[in-house]
């Protein structure tokens, strides 16, 4: 089994900024690729950045040049750097990873509990 724990949610003013993070422990022979994922009520979740072991990103239009995503390998740590935080940034961020549990084995897919964003304006 996999476990992410997800920090850093909160309440900011719109232009301003949080820093989210999510550690991976358990179970993992291969961390492939992360990411953060938001949603709110009645709408269905959406990537909001993603990340390689190779360092590759992939953002929503939404949140480019606004939003960094990185990690570090050895610790098994993803983070999204948010700058410039608009009211419609505010959701429910989660921490996805797929992780492979041998070398040879097929990808799982886990998620973290979520954590709250809201900014207001």
């Amino acid at each position: 089994q996999v476990q992410l724990v997800e920090s850093g949610g909160g309440l900011v003013q719109a232009g301003g900024s949080l820093r989210l993070s999510c550690a991976a422990s358990g179970s993992i022979v291969r961390l492939n690729v992360m990411g953060w994922y938001r949603q709110t009520p009645g709408k269905q979740r959406e990537l909001v950045a993603d990340i390689t072991s190779g360092g590759g990103t992939n953002y929503h239009d939404s949140v480019k040049g606004r939003f960094t995503i990185s990690r570090d390998n050895a610790k098994k740590i993803v983070s999204l750097q948010m700058n410039s935080l608009k009211p419609e940034d505010t959701a429910v961020y989660y921490c996805k990873a797929k992780v492979q549990h041998g070398l040879w084995s097929i990808e799982t897919v886990y998620w973290g509990q979520g954590t709250q964003v809201t900014v207001s304006s």
